[in-house]
């Protein structure tokens, strides 16, 4: 029989970590974060991470393990995220895996989808390169990032070429090692969604992001920065991070960082609600109308009257 894992998703700012405690703190369990950015130290304001008390009433993994320059991608989450969760069965509990990473979900549950996602703006930007130096530059472009590929690949299958170097980008890895992520049978995940209504949602953004300017945003990424830490590290292309970045180097000013934030979390929200509705398998629950003990309830409940 396949063991049951938990799995809490929804947009930024949606309430996933306060339901997950809540759960976890239940079923005396611990959690997993599907979060690509919790993972990397230093980076705690602008990602929300669960705070110190939360931490200490329950066992997280993939939270702080990583420095900023350190890899981290969706295939190696699903492979750890796999054996985290065969060890919290070993513990006789019930694993809860939590997070807004559809990609990192999706990698756990289905495997990964090379066609699952795309980033409009790189291929925008390899197109134009191709239409002013052609093919053979592009393909020397995927070249440099991943030779394997570009070897059996002509520079005229310019198409590929660019998918190959688009999937490079999103996922850190070459798109020839997709062809062994599979489905994974081992275990049995029931999926939970927060819905909110987008008025409401866009409000906690936006709240959200003015606390996060007060706890001090701003002195956070500066660290980070003085550390030594590289500005165009894939951990800082994170929203919040690349805004003060800019900020701080006097590109733009503070009052334009923060709008800037503002709009480009609630357009992330947008973009992970339209991820997560294709996925019917996700039982929606209504966060406008229940508190967050209300539905941590009704996971549980449902979790334990549904048989697959």
């Amino acid at each position: 029989m396949n063991k049951k894992v938990i799995v809490i998703t929804g947009p930024t700012c949606s309430g996933k970590t306060d339901v997950a405690i809540n759960l976890a703190l239940k079923l005396n369990t611990e959690i997993i974060s599907a979060d690509s950015r919790q993972i990397y130290k230093y980076l705690t304001i602008g990602t929300a991470k669960p705070n110190s008390f939360q931490l200490s009433k329950v066992e997280h993994y993939f939270v702080d393990e990583l420095l900023p320059n350190e890899d981290f991608n969706a295939d190696i989450f699903s492979k750890k995220a796999s054996k985290i969760i065969s060890e919290i069965f070993e513990k006789g509990k019930i694993p809860i895996v939590v997070g807004g990473s559809g990609l990192y979900i999706q990698a756990l549950i289905d495997g990964l989808d090379v066609t699952a996602d795309s980033n409009p703006d790189l291929r925008k930007s390899l197109m134009e390169k191709r239409s002013l130096f052609g093919n053979q530059y592009i393909h020397n472009e995927l070249k440099k990032v991943d030779p394997i590929s570009a070897e059996k690949l002509l520079p005229q299958n310019w198409k590929r070429v660019i998918r190959a170097f688009e999937v490079f980008y999103i996922t850190n890895k070459p798109i020839w090692q997709f062809n062994s992520n599979k489905k994974n049978n081992d275990f049995l995940f029931f999926q939970y969604g927060l819905n909110l209504d987008r008025d409401i949602l866009y409000q906690r953004i936006n709240s959200r992001v003015d606390k996060m300017i007060e706890e001090g945003l701003i002195e956070e990424v500066k660290k980070i920065l003085e550390a030594g830490y590289e500005n165009n590290l894939n951990s800082l292309n994170t929203l919040g991070y690349k805004e003060m970045i800019d900020f701080i180097e006097g590109k733009i000013s503070l009052e334009k960082a923060i709008y800037l934030i503002k709009r480009n979390t609630r357009r992330f929200a947008k973009k992970q609600m339209t991820w997560f509705k294709k996925d019917k398998r996700i039982l929606w629950l209504d966060a406008n109308k229940n508190s967050t003990e209300e539905l941590a309830d009704l996971i549980l409940k449902d979790f334990y009257e549904r048989k697959n």
